[in-house]
Protein backbone atom coordinates (compact mmCIF):
# COMPACT_ATOMS: atom_id res chain seq x y z
CA UNK A 1 0.00 0.00 0.00
CA UNK A 2 2.96 2.23 0.69
CA UNK A 3 4.57 1.99 -3.13
CA UNK A 4 0.88 2.53 -3.78
CA UNK A 5 1.09 6.26 -2.28
CA UNK A 6 4.61 6.77 -3.31
CA UNK A 7 3.44 6.12 -6.78
CA UNK A 8 0.67 8.36 -6.76
CA UNK A 9 3.17 11.42 -5.28
CA UNK A 10 5.93 10.50 -7.92
CA UNK A 11 3.29 11.30 -10.71
CA UNK A 12 3.46 14.94 -9.23
CA UNK A 13 0.73 17.72 -8.43
CA UNK A 14 -2.13 15.33 -9.90
CA UNK A 15 -1.20 11.87 -8.27
CA UNK A 16 -0.84 14.17 -5.60
CA UNK A 17 -4.27 15.75 -5.38
CA UNK A 18 -5.46 12.04 -5.39
CA UNK A 19 -3.00 10.70 -2.61
CA UNK A 20 -4.75 13.99 -0.97
CA UNK A 21 -8.78 12.97 -1.42
CA UNK A 22 -7.56 9.35 -0.37
CA UNK A 23 -6.45 10.84 2.84
CA UNK A 24 -9.43 12.47 2.97
CA UNK A 25 -11.89 9.60 2.07
CA UNK A 26 -9.60 7.81 5.23
CA UNK A 27 -11.67 10.06 7.35
CA UNK A 28 -15.54 9.71 5.78
CA UNK A 29 -14.12 5.82 6.72
CA UNK A 30 -13.25 6.54 10.19
CA UNK A 31 -16.48 8.39 10.58
CA UNK A 32 -18.78 5.35 8.53
CA UNK A 33 -17.64 2.67 10.69
CA UNK A 34 -17.36 4.08 14.09
CA UNK A 35 -21.16 5.14 13.54
CA UNK A 36 -22.02 1.99 12.32
CA UNK A 37 -19.96 -0.15 15.52
CA UNK A 38 -22.29 2.48 17.99
CA UNK A 39 -25.66 3.12 15.77
CA UNK A 40 -26.46 -0.63 15.39
CA UNK A 41 -26.52 -1.67 19.39
CA UNK A 42 -27.67 1.76 20.20
CA UNK A 43 -30.86 1.15 18.08
CA UNK A 44 -31.39 -1.70 19.62
CA UNK A 45 -31.61 -0.39 22.99
CA UNK A 46 -34.09 2.89 21.38
CA UNK A 47 -36.00 0.28 20.15
CA UNK A 48 -36.63 -1.58 23.02
CA UNK A 49 -37.14 1.52 24.95
CA UNK A 50 -40.00 2.27 21.74
CA UNK A 51 -41.89 -0.70 22.60
CA UNK A 52 -42.07 -0.67 25.97
CA UNK A 53 -44.79 -1.54 27.75
CA UNK A 54 -43.61 1.16 30.62
CA UNK A 55 -45.76 4.50 28.97
CA UNK A 56 -43.44 7.40 29.91
CA UNK A 57 -40.39 5.67 28.69
CA UNK A 58 -41.93 4.55 25.54
CA UNK A 59 -42.77 8.16 25.57
CA UNK A 60 -40.09 9.59 25.64
CA UNK A 61 -38.24 7.53 23.44
CA UNK A 62 -40.67 8.03 20.75
CA UNK A 63 -40.00 11.65 21.21
CA UNK A 64 -36.20 11.67 20.62
CA UNK A 65 -36.50 9.42 17.50
CA UNK A 66 -39.23 12.19 16.39
CA UNK A 67 -37.04 14.96 16.71
CA UNK A 68 -33.84 13.34 15.29
CA UNK A 69 -35.52 12.20 12.53
CA UNK A 70 -37.58 15.31 11.98
CA UNK A 71 -34.42 17.68 12.44
CA UNK A 72 -31.34 17.80 9.66
CA UNK A 73 -28.18 15.82 10.29
CA UNK A 74 -26.51 19.20 9.52
CA UNK A 75 -28.37 20.70 12.10
CA UNK A 76 -27.22 18.13 14.46
CA UNK A 77 -23.90 18.30 13.66
CA UNK A 78 -23.93 22.39 15.03
CA UNK A 79 -25.89 21.17 17.97
CA UNK A 80 -23.28 18.76 19.12
CA UNK A 81 -20.26 20.76 18.48
CA UNK A 82 -21.00 24.20 19.52
CA UNK A 83 -23.97 23.95 22.35
CA UNK A 84 -21.73 22.36 24.99
CA UNK A 85 -19.49 25.43 24.78
CA UNK A 86 -21.96 28.01 24.62
CA UNK A 87 -24.26 26.36 27.47
CA UNK A 88 -21.94 24.14 29.98
CA UNK A 89 -18.49 26.53 28.63
CA UNK A 90 -17.22 22.71 27.71
CA UNK A 91 -16.47 23.13 24.09
CA UNK A 92 -15.65 20.18 21.94
CA UNK A 93 -12.18 19.60 21.53
CA UNK A 94 -12.54 17.51 18.45
CA UNK A 95 -14.40 18.31 15.62
CA UNK A 96 -14.37 14.56 14.25
CA UNK A 97 -15.72 13.23 17.77
CA UNK A 98 -18.43 15.88 17.74
CA UNK A 99 -19.45 14.41 14.01
CA UNK A 100 -19.34 10.65 15.28
CA UNK A 101 -21.60 11.30 18.26
CA UNK A 102 -24.25 13.37 16.03
CA UNK A 103 -24.09 10.41 13.30
CA UNK A 104 -24.42 7.94 15.99
CA UNK A 105 -27.41 9.24 17.10
CA UNK A 106 -29.09 10.35 14.27
CA UNK A 107 -28.59 7.11 12.54
CA UNK A 108 -29.06 4.79 15.89
CA UNK A 109 -32.46 6.82 15.35
CA UNK A 110 -33.50 5.51 11.94
CA UNK A 111 -32.32 1.75 12.82
CA UNK A 112 -34.50 1.83 15.62
CA UNK A 113 -37.76 2.25 13.51
CA UNK A 114 -36.35 -0.29 10.93
CA UNK A 115 -35.88 -3.10 13.86
CA UNK A 116 -39.53 -1.91 14.98
CA UNK A 117 -41.18 -2.65 11.94
CA UNK A 118 -38.93 -5.81 11.32
CA UNK A 119 -40.15 -6.94 14.83
CA UNK A 120 -43.70 -6.00 14.31
CA UNK A 121 -44.43 -7.67 11.25
CA UNK A 122 -43.47 -11.03 12.59
CA UNK A 123 -47.09 -12.60 12.80
CA UNK A 124 -48.25 -12.97 16.56
CA UNK A 125 -49.01 -16.78 15.63
CA UNK A 126 -44.89 -17.58 15.54
CA UNK A 127 -44.58 -16.26 18.88
CA UNK A 128 -47.32 -18.72 20.23
CA UNK A 129 -46.78 -21.72 18.74
CA UNK A 130 -43.18 -21.00 20.26
CA UNK A 131 -44.25 -20.90 23.56
CA UNK A 132 -46.92 -24.06 22.81
CA UNK A 133 -44.15 -26.01 22.30
CA UNK A 134 -42.54 -25.00 25.52
CA UNK A 135 -39.95 -22.21 25.01
CA UNK A 136 -39.45 -19.04 26.95
CA UNK A 137 -40.06 -15.82 25.75
CA UNK A 138 -36.22 -15.30 25.38
CA UNK A 139 -35.69 -18.93 23.24
CA UNK A 140 -38.88 -17.92 20.65
CA UNK A 141 -37.48 -14.88 20.31
CA UNK A 142 -33.60 -16.19 19.64
CA UNK A 143 -34.54 -19.30 17.62
CA UNK A 144 -37.49 -18.49 15.56
CA UNK A 145 -38.51 -14.84 15.31
CA UNK A 146 -34.55 -13.56 15.17
CA UNK A 147 -33.56 -14.56 12.04
CA UNK A 148 -37.07 -13.62 10.05
CA UNK A 149 -36.77 -10.08 11.62
CA UNK A 150 -32.67 -10.13 10.79
CA UNK A 151 -33.94 -11.02 7.14
CA UNK A 152 -36.77 -8.30 6.91
CA UNK A 153 -34.93 -5.34 7.77
CA UNK A 154 -31.87 -6.43 4.98
CA UNK A 155 -32.74 -4.36 2.60
CA UNK A 156 -33.60 -1.10 4.45
CA UNK A 157 -30.57 -1.43 6.54
CA UNK A 158 -28.27 -1.85 3.48
CA UNK A 159 -30.28 1.52 2.46
CA UNK A 160 -29.68 2.84 5.08
CA UNK A 161 -26.17 1.73 5.65
CA UNK A 162 -25.30 3.34 1.96
CA UNK A 163 -26.68 6.58 2.85
CA UNK A 164 -24.30 6.73 5.72
CA UNK A 165 -21.60 6.48 3.30
CA UNK A 166 -22.54 9.70 1.31
CA UNK A 167 -23.67 11.34 4.69
CA UNK A 168 -20.29 11.42 5.75
CA UNK A 169 -19.44 14.13 3.29
CA UNK A 170 -21.58 16.21 5.78
CA UNK A 171 -18.94 16.39 8.24
CA UNK A 172 -17.27 19.33 6.67
CA UNK A 173 -19.58 21.82 7.74
CA UNK A 174 -17.85 21.74 11.01
CA UNK A 175 -14.26 21.45 9.32
CA UNK A 176 -13.75 17.93 9.43
CA UNK A 177 -11.25 17.40 6.76
CA UNK A 178 -13.34 14.52 5.15
CA UNK A 179 -12.84 14.09 1.03
CA UNK A 180 -14.93 16.83 -0.04
CA UNK A 181 -13.33 19.31 2.10
CA UNK A 182 -10.08 18.28 0.27
CA UNK A 183 -11.68 18.66 -3.36
CA UNK A 184 -13.37 22.45 -2.37
CA UNK A 185 -9.60 23.29 -1.25
CA UNK A 186 -8.31 22.43 -4.76
CA UNK A 187 -11.50 23.84 -6.54
CA UNK A 188 -10.50 26.97 -4.41
CA UNK A 189 -6.97 27.16 -6.25
CA UNK A 190 -8.56 26.55 -9.34
CA UNK A 191 -8.62 22.86 -9.97
CA UNK A 192 -11.81 21.54 -10.50
CA UNK A 193 -11.79 18.15 -11.21
CA UNK A 194 -11.30 16.61 -7.85
CA UNK A 195 -14.30 17.80 -7.64
CA UNK A 196 -15.79 15.31 -9.64
CA UNK A 197 -13.04 12.90 -9.10
CA UNK A 198 -14.76 12.32 -5.26
CA UNK A 199 -17.66 10.70 -6.84
CA UNK A 200 -15.14 7.56 -7.87
CA UNK A 201 -14.23 7.09 -4.10
CA UNK A 202 -18.25 7.15 -2.90
CA UNK A 203 -19.12 5.02 -5.64
CA UNK A 204 -16.67 1.90 -5.29
CA UNK A 205 -17.74 2.06 -1.40
CA UNK A 206 -21.47 1.69 -2.07
CA UNK A 207 -20.43 -1.06 -4.91
CA UNK A 208 -18.67 -2.83 -2.28
CA UNK A 209 -21.56 -2.76 0.19
CA UNK A 210 -24.12 -3.58 -2.67
CA UNK A 211 -22.31 -6.54 -3.40
CA UNK A 212 -21.99 -7.25 0.81
CA UNK A 213 -25.88 -6.64 1.19
CA UNK A 214 -26.36 -9.01 -1.88
CA UNK A 215 -24.53 -12.01 -0.71
CA UNK A 216 -26.06 -11.62 2.60
CA UNK A 217 -29.72 -11.93 1.32
CA UNK A 218 -29.06 -14.50 -0.69
CA UNK A 219 -27.23 -17.03 2.20
CA UNK A 220 -30.36 -15.64 4.02
CA UNK A 221 -32.93 -16.82 1.34
CA UNK A 222 -33.77 -20.20 3.04
CA UNK A 223 -35.07 -17.98 5.75
CA UNK A 224 -38.96 -18.03 4.45
CA UNK A 225 -40.53 -15.14 6.64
Amino acid sequence: MGNIFGFLNDLGPEGARWYSLFEGFGQNLLLFFVTIIAAVPLGLVITYCSMSKFKPLMAVSRTFVWIIRGTPLMLQLFVVFYVPGLLFNAPMQSRMTAAMIAFAINYAAYFSEIYRGGIESIPKGQYEAGQVLGLTKTQVFFRIILMQVVKRIMAPMGNEIMTLVKDTSLARTIAVTEILMKAEQFSKQGVIWPLFATALYFLVMCGILTLLFNWLEKKMSYYHA
